[in-house]
């Protein structure tokens, strides 16, 4: 009789009834299990997450009790707050994002496209916190100490204990803060650093949960904030392991175009705040500033009455700001007319325009349309479409919409105008701005409480919305 081994549900049986585990292999990102080791995750398809495995029954645990290395358990209303209250940087946009500043022994993950930014502004944080009597340690993989000292002193950076290192090995990163012992500790950035001990390039996942794991256990365990910049891919994600976002307490995104001044910064992920904050930067030559007014540089022509131009407000997180929407339609000699977008979803322009084609009948089919936002801004919620339908209206009949028009509304394929969220604030950011007549959607017609001078019209769909911008285009025709 044949005596080999009999499999029983993925357990290797032997004759004489003894189990022998069989090791599976198990993805460290995701958790997808296989039965032979792969180099790339089949459900993730992360490269270098697959390590061995027992699984379950394959052994008895490894880990025995212990004595808590903290102190025992207590009730949750004896435990003292005092160490989890954050600390201002002196950067207030920075601060809004976070949720009042920097907490003790939080480590922050900021990420962004090359040139977006992050080394200047942390360079400024870093110079704020020195300057208000804070040790501060600025470890820098990708330039030299004298490169960061020369942008330090363009944007009047300089603190004499702000402490500068250009390091790319993870022992000494952690001998300098051994030897330095900062209130607060930069490391720009985490893919460029490697430790000897782990196998792989630096920026290859192992090396990037290595060193993030070494910075959040020297963080925590000294009641020291941190802060990593990292990169991103190319389609806006932050790199290396998925467990980097798990493993720190705040992940900030830094956006902005390139060809602009503006820059965003979005918190994704924030144990000791809000994720619905954007903080607002204008980045020059001088350095990085903070603008808690960013709406005007996106309407500075709004208030005047040109063709083609009509103002909308969007919600950035839970701060609206205006932002001024220019369309231009000409006559193509083309058979196939062109389309182009600057700061609007392609996607969502096609589809307002072909609403405005059947629904209200207007020719757009042999124009070019050309639609662009002032100032570097994106308008990608739907909350734009009415103010993009308007302004292509008014460039198709060239004809200028009534003088301070702020529109609000999404837009239907029936052709119908949707409620949005937060018509109140974005009323009262329009009004402050000089705005004196809104065109919102009829549904929210009684939801809102106009601000004081301001004159609220509510329409159901897009034929109607014209015809309330109508009298004063007919008016500046006949004239």
């Amino acid at each position: 009789m044949w005596a080999g081994p009999v499999s029983v549900r993925g357990v290797a049986t032997t004759k004489s009834g003894t189990r022998s585990a069989r090791a599976g292999f198990r993805c460290t990102e995701c958790g997808w299990t296989a039965s032979k080791w792969v180099g790339r995750c089949g459900e993730c398809q992360s490269w270098g997450s697959v390590v061995e495995d027992a699984g379950p029954g394959g052994g008895a645990p490894r880990t025995v009790a212990a004595p808590p290395s903290r102190g025992p358990a207590l009730p949750i209303d004896q435990i003292s707050v005092e160490s989890a209250q954050a600390r201002a940087t002196g950067v207030d946009e920075l601060d809004r994002v976070l949720g009042g500043g920097l907490v003790p022994g939080a480590v922050v993950l900021l990420a962004g496209e090359p040139g977006v930014g992050k080394s200047t502004l942390l360079l400024d944080v870093a110079a704020r916190a020195a300057r208000g009597g804070r040790r501060v340690l600025y470890v820098t993989g990708e330039e030299s100490v004298a490169q960061v000292r020369l942008r330090a002193g363009r944007i009047r950076a300089l603190a004499p204990t702000l402490l500068l290192a250009d390091e790319t090995d993870l022992g000494a990163v952690l001998g300098h803060i051994e030897q330095s012992q900062p209130d607060l500790f930069v490391l720009d950035s985490v893919q460029t650093v490697a430790s000897a001990q782990v196998e792989g390039t630096a920026g290859g996942v192992a090396q990037v949960r290595e060193v993030s794991s070494a910075v959040i256990q020297a963080a925590k365990s000294r009641g020291m904030p941190a802060v990593i910049v990292g990169h991103v891919t190319k389609d806006g994600s932050v790199a290396g392991p998925r467990t980097l976002e798990h493993l720190v307490d705040v992940v900030c995104q830094f956006e902005g175009d390139r060809h602009s001044r503006l820059r965003l910064l979005r918190a994704t992920k924030n144990r000791y705040g809000p994720t619905d904050e954007v903080g607002c930067f204008d980045l020059s030559e001088q350095g990085i500033v903070g603008l808690p007014d960013p709406s005007g540089l996106f309407v500075s022509q709004a208030l005047h009455s040109v063709p083609g131009t009509c103002l909308t407000v969007t919600l950035e997180g839970r701060r609206p700001l205006a932002v001024e929407v220019q369309a231009l339609v000409a006559p193509s000699a083309a058979p196939n007319p062109r389309r182009t977008t600057s700061g609007v979803d392609s996607a969502r322009l096609a589809m307002v325009l072909a609403v405005l084609q059947r629904r209200l009948g207007a020719r757009l089919a042999d124009q070019d349309v050309y639609l662009s936002t002032v100032g570097g801004a994106r308008v990608v919620e739907p909350a734009g479409d009415l103010a993009l339908a308007l302004a292509a209206v008014g460039s198709r009949e060239d004809v200028a919409l009534p003088r301070g028009l702020v529109a609000l509304g999404e837009v239907g394929l029936a052709g119908e105008i949707r409620a949005v969220p937060g018509i109140g604030r974005r009323l009262a950011e329009a009004a402050r701005l000089g705005f004196r007549r809104a065109i919102v959607p009829a549904s929210s017609i009684d939801d809102v409480v106009p601000p004081d001078g301001m004159h609220v019209l509510g329409a159901a769909d897009l034929a109607e919305a014209v015809r309330l911008v109508a009298p004063p285009v007919e008016a500046a025709s006949a004239s």
